[in-house]
């Protein structure tokens, strides 16, 4: 089975500070690195949210481009789900 290209969106809380927003990130492409061949990250920093996510108004951006067989994003979706911390990730397969 061949890789697939993805780019991931993460919003992380700040609740606990940006530090902690930047520990997550750092968790988060760690496993994309171990699991594929991790490319950019863009860090956008903390945004306003276009709505309120867990009452937070703010979060914590960062995408990453990274190459892996096509079963990871699955399994990347079900650890971030189950992190603290976390509010949104969204991962969509770039064009052929």
């Amino acid at each position: 089975m061949s890789k697939v290209n993805y780019e991931t969106l993460m919003v992380f809380s700040v609740k606990d500070g940006e530090e902690a927003a930047q520990a997550l990130k750092t968790k988060f492409t760690d496993l994309i690195a171990a699991n594929g061949t991790l490319g950019e990250v863009e860090d956008w920093g903390k945004r306003k949210l276009a709505y309120l996510i867990n009452k937070e108004s703010e979060g914590y951006y960062c995408v990453a481009n990274y190459e892996a067989e096509p079963e990871f994003p699955a399994e990347f979706d079900r650890v971030f789900g189950i992190t603290d911390g976390t509010m949104r990730q969204v991962t969509i397969r770039k064009g052929e």
